[in-house]
């Protein structure tokens, strides 16, 4: 089943066209990279399905649903999570409340509530605690609890946005970037992460530079050059298309 499909989806910036026309689709269950060289115009592109731009053309149907139009919090609220290439965690924040935060959209009691302690308040306080140290416990980070997020290392902060990320029970979540200034064991440990993701029935998009990782754990690929998709298809299909080489190796002008 198809869980997200892209039709066509393009965004410019006064002259520079970011995104053209692309179109591809993310079946449920899978982990699907999206790849290209700098300026490909990869993040647009999630920038696009998350709400945080509007395309100019096209649209992204999520479960049936356009998303083209939506608030960036009514995407999350229909199962679409987030991280982003540089790391955005509240900092001052304890790396439960980071996670707190990730799953306030799934509470259902009110301000007044809230204020009053009523009982299915604190019902709900309590499980989104148990479900917040869960995902904690998930990424490896449950005797983080306390430490702010600033205190942690760049790579646990990258779990950190993960756990937050999936807080917010997503269907889809996407990565930007995930292994970005990990070493080779912290990445080694991002794979097998991102396997039991996959594990949870919770399917993954992901831009990936470490192209070992993106062979290892994607299903599929689609490749972006200049705002186009060049090719899409399985790691093997990709690794010996010509135009996919040529677009990041280039070519001997002669």
């Amino acid at each position: 089943m198809t869980l997200l499909s892209i039709d066509n989806l393009s965004k410019s910036f006064g002259g520079l066209m970011a995104v053209n026309e692309v179109s591809f689709d993310v079946e449920a269950g899978s982990i699907v990279g999206l790849i290209g060289p700098n300026g490909a115009g990869k993040t647009t592109v999630f920038n696009l399905i998350t709400g945080n731009y509007q395309p100019n053309t096209g649209t992204a149907l999520f479960d049936g649903q356009n998303l083209v139009g939506l608030p960036t919090h009514t995407i999350v609220e229909r199962g679409i999570a987030r991280t982003f290439q540089t790391i955005r965690l509240f900092q001052n924040m304890s790396v439960l409340e980071n996670v707190l935060a990730g799953g306030h959209c799934r509470m259902h009691a009110g301000a007044l509530a809230a204020m009053l302690r009523t009982p299915t308040q604190r019902r709900e306080e309590q499980e989104s605690l148990r479900l917040a140290m869960a995902e904690l416990e998930f990424v490896g980070l449950s005797n983080e609890w306390q430490n702010k997020a600033k205190n942690l290392s760049y790579g646990n902060q990258r779990l950190l946005e993960i756990a937050r990320a999936l807080a917010s029970k997503p269907k889809l979540i996407v990565l930007d970037e995930p292994a970005g200034g990990m070493n080779d064991q912290e990445t080694q440990d991002l794979i097998r992460l991102i396997r039991c993701i996959q594990d949870r029935g919770i399917t993954v998009l992901l831009i990936e530079h470490d192209m070992g990782l993106v062979m290892r754990v994607c299903s599929s690929l689609v490749v972006l050059e200049h705002g186009a998709k060049i090719a899409s298809g399985t790691p093997a299909e990709i690794q010996a298309n010509p135009r996919v080489i040529e677009a990041y190796l280039g070519v001997d002008s002669e």
